[in-house]
């Protein structure tokens, strides 16, 4: 029987702050990890980090910090797919390059129709956080 990835508390922190979409919060807590981290934990809080901040950009209609950190952070993240740390971190890529193709297509007059969006499902998702086990449930 295999175990569970289980990331450490101030991840599991962010991780439900991101996915409650308190994503200043996030940002906060994972700043706190990523300054101290050492590689290659550094880069990858820091890949979450600025997806996060890609969300809170986006929400205040800010579509060059949106698509800015939104892409920083999934290039940052690529390193670590499919999965890191307990996340399933090819869930969070295809979630966050969706998310970001869209504001490309919709740039950048159309960023608040985006932001409205995100309130009717099956148009426009903000990511996700998933743990790997819960990938596989």
């Amino acid at each position: 029987m295999r175990s569970a990835i289980v990331p450490p508390a101030a991840l599991r922190q962010g991780i439900e702050q991101f996915n409650q979409q308190e994503f200043y919060a996030c940002h906060d807590t994972l700043e706190a990890l990523w300054i101290d981290a050492p590689e290659p934990e550094r880069r990858f809080y820091q890949g979450i980090l600025q997806i996060a901040v890609g969300c809170y950009h986006l929400s205040n209609q800010n579509w060059r910090g949106a698509v800015l950190s939104l892409g920083e952070g999934c290039q940052r993240l690529s390193d670590y797919a499919p999965a890191h740390a307990g996340v399933n971190v090819d869930r969070l890529l295809d979630a966050s390059v969706e998310l970001l193709e869209r504001l490309h297509a919709d740039a950048p007059v159309g960023t608040d129709a985006v932001v409205r969006q995100f309130s009717m499902p099956g148009d426009v998702a903000l990511p996700r956080i998933v743990c790997v086990e819960e990938a596989a449930s």
